[in-house]
Order: structure tokens, then C-alpha cells, then sequence
């Protein structure tokens, strides 16, 4: 049961706040125990279910079996390592679920669709999809997992509405995720991704046919059309007129506006009428040589300011995954299969979600603007794990 603890500290209104706060995260889990309980044929995997979601959202310092189990009461890990690797359910119908309760709690039509991978570092070679490959989590090539996300960024918060465990190979396949969230009839206005997935210009081709805008990170290597030419990006960047930049902030960071300069040059036409392509350069302050390109398509009339908040929306997943390993166990999981895998994350994007709807709730008033950007190594005001530490929300 989720519970305050009794630090015998604030009395009269403060308590009656911490009354209705806990009052409101009890309340959330069971809703959401509730709408997910169909899924669990057995009554046993309901009550796991439950438990692992509870544990998850404990002050447990790790998420992985043996601890869950202990902080359960369970004597061994046994039962829920059973619920995870052959319990009689489908992690990708409460994936459905898990969409639905985001887009339900936290849906807007101006909403961003972020794509994006991080890595699970790994010892062994038996875990499905593992191998040395490069992991931006780590900042090396390392022996690790890929799992690549598609999160929800909306103005009441943001949370994951899919995940997979990428094979190296099967890395530029992502359209799927967005697809399934279009079939879904999530309601977003933009989609943005780095050049892993920016690379891709059949990811671009087939939002443009939706249509959906887009504001897509490109490398240097990608070529982008001019009239009839064919021109290497990285080229394009070394010809930029010096005269044509604009200082613009893509978002309040911890210390104040995150201020860069910014230049758009036109790309050819889509063949969506009134829509236009664009090249969105961004320069560093610190650092002039500095450079990132982005590839856009919109409305004609979209202003530069959009497209860059736009890009500068892309550290919300980032602090997502943050919180999520930080919070609710994302990356403390010892199962190998393809399944198990897929059964943990899923349940884990789940605790996250709700976290985030509890707070959105919840209206917490001191919390700092929801486009705040959190410190390196620090908490972000507004973050999930702040929100957790102000109002000292425990399992127990």
C-alpha cells in the first residue's frame, strides 16, 4: 500500500496536503491496476502485477527480482521472475493499454512525438540483442542493448507510448512506432528525432503524406534537394551566409533560456499544397563551429520560433529515460529473453506514466515549467524525481 511516511514533520494544512496528495496516488495506481487487470488471465498475475507495479514505484534502490520479492514480503524471487519470463500474458496488448491511459490522462493536439534510443549496458552474450555496439547512455562502444522509444511530450507531461529491443540491424525500421501511435489516434501535432532516424528519408517521405510537421536532426552525410541539385548537408553548412542568424531560446533551461543562433534555408517544396521544407541550422554560442542541422517540413506560414521550440524539445525524452532508470527501474532488469525484456519496460513505462499523471493532477504549484531542462547530473525542478523528493512519495 502506498503510503507517507512518518517523519512526524508539518501539521495542520501541510499534512492535510499530504493527505490528499497521497490520497490521489493511491487512487491512480488502482485505476490503473484496474484498466490493465483484464490482460492477467490467472488472478496470481493480477496480484503480481499489482506488486511489481508498486515495487517499481518504491524507494527500493534497485527494481531488479531479488529486491522487488523482498520488499514484497516473498521469500524468493521465484513468483515474479515466473510472471515475467512465462506468465500467460502480452506485454504488447498492455503496451496498447499504456497508450491509451497516456493519451487519455495527458493528450493534446499540440503534443510532440519524440523518437529516440538508449542503451542497457551488459555483461554477458546471451541476452536477446546484445553486442558491442555504440551507446550514447555510455558515450562509448560498449557490450549492451538497444531499446529504442517513442515518447509523448505534452504540455501536462510527458511519457513513453512504446518501446522495442532493437536488433543492431533493425535500428532505421522505426516508422513502425509511429505508425502504431497514428493507428492509435494519438493526438500530436509534431514529431521529432535525431539523425539516426532524421537519416531516414523514408521516415520523412511518409509523415509528409499524412501529413504531420516535423522537425527531424540530420547529419552531416544526408543530401537534401535545392531546386534540382542534390546537396550534401555537411556541404550546405559550410556555406551559410554570416549575416542571416537569429538569437533564439529552444526552451527555459535550469539556469534561464537555452539561447543558440539559428538560420533556415529553403529546401524544394513538398507535394503537400502550402506546406514547405526547410534546413534549420543551429549554432552554439560557446563554440561558432559548433553546428546542428535539422530537417523540417510544415505549414508555410509556421514561424521559425515554432520549428525551434520544436527542436529544442527533443531533452524531454532524455529526461524521461533519466527518470525512468533513476525512478522506476528501467535499466534494473536481469531477464534475457525477448519477452521478458518487453514485460519489464512495458510495466516500467507504466509506473512512469502514472507518475507523470499524478502530477499533472496534482497541479503541484511549485514545480518549475514543464519546458524546464534539467541540470547535468542534477534534478530538474519539474522533474518526476523532484516532484517524488518534495512530497516524500513512498511504497511500502
Amino acid at each position: 500500500m502506498l503510503k507517507w511516511p512518518s517523519s512526524g514533520i508539518g501539521t495542520g494544512a501541510e499534512e492535510g496536503q499530504r493527505h490528499r496528495y497521497h490520497t490521489a496516488w493511491a487512487e491512480e495506481l488502482e485505476r490503473l491496476v484496474a484498466r490493465i487487470g483484464p490482460r492477467f488471465v490467472r488472478s496470481e498475475a493480477r496480484q503480481h502485477a499489482k506488486a511489481y507495479l508498486q515495487g517499481l514505484l518504491s524507494p527500493a534502490e534497485r527494481k531488479n527480482s531479488w529486491q522487488l520479492a523482498e520488499m514484497l514480503g516473498e521469500h524468493t524471487p521465484y513468483g515474479i521472475q515466473q510472471f515475467l519470463y512465462r506468465g500467460a500474458w502480452d506485454a504488447d496488448v498492455v503496451r496498447d493499454d499504456l497508450c491509451q491511459y497516456v493519451v487519455e490522462q495527458l493528450g493534446d493536439a499540440d503534443a510532440v512525438l519524440i523518437v529516440d534510443e538508449t542503451g542497457f549496458v551488459k555483461k554477458g552474450s546471451h541476452s536477446a540483442g546484445v553486442q558491442r555496439q555504440y551507446s550514447g547512455t555510455a558515450g562509448r562502444i560498449e557490450n549492451c542493448q538497444m531499446g529504442v522509444f517513442l515518447a509523448y511530450a505534452a504540455p501536462q507531461g510527458t511519457a513513453f507510448l512504446d518501446r522495442v529491443l532493437y536488433l543492431p540491424q533493425s535500428w532505421t525500421e522505426d516508422r513502425e512506432r509511429c505508425q502504431r501511435a497514428v493507428a492509435h489516434g494519438v493526438p500530436f501535432g509534431w514529431v521529432t528525432a535525431d539523425s539516426i532516424y532524421g537519416d531516414d528519408r523514408r521516415i520523412r517521405l511518409w509523415l509528409e503524406t499524412l501529413p504531420k510537421p516535423y522537425v527531424m536532426a540530420v547529419s552531416a552525410k544526408e543530401y537534401v534537394y535545392i531546386g534540382w541539385q542534390q546537396v550534401r548537408v555537411g556541404d550546405l553548412l559550410a556555406q551559410l551566409p554570416v549575416d542571416e542568424w537569429m538569437r533564439l531560446s529552444a526552451g527555459d533551461g535550469a539556469k534561464g533560456p537555452r539561447l543558440y543562433d539559428w538560420q533556415l534555408v529553403p529546401l524544394n517544396p513538398p507535394l503537400v499544397e502550402g506546406w514547405r521544407r526547410w534546413l534549420l541550422v543551429r549554432r552554439s554560442l560557446e563554440d561558432p563551429t559548433e553546428l546542428a542541422a535539422f530537417a523540417c517540413c510544415a505549414p508555410a506560414a509556421t514561424p521559425l520560433t515554432k520549428l525551434v521550440q520544436v527542436a529544442g524539445s527533443r531533452w524531454h525524452i532524455e529526461s524521461a529515460f533519466e527518470e525512468a532508470k533513476g525512478e522506476v527501474g528501467l535499466d534494473h532488469y536481469e531477464v534475457r529473453s525477448w519477452d521478458g525484456w518487453h514485460r519489464h519496460i512495458t510495466l516500467v513505462c507504466l509506473a512512469h506514466a502514472l507518475l507523470a499523471v499524478v502530477r499533472a493532477k496534482t497541479g503541484e504549484p511549485d514545480l518549475a515549467p514543464a519546458q524546464a531542462e534539467p541540470e547535468k547530473g542534477g534534478l530538474a525542478p519539474g522533474s518526476l524525481a523532484a516532484f517524488k523528493a518534495h512530497r516524500s512519495l513512498l511504497s511500502a
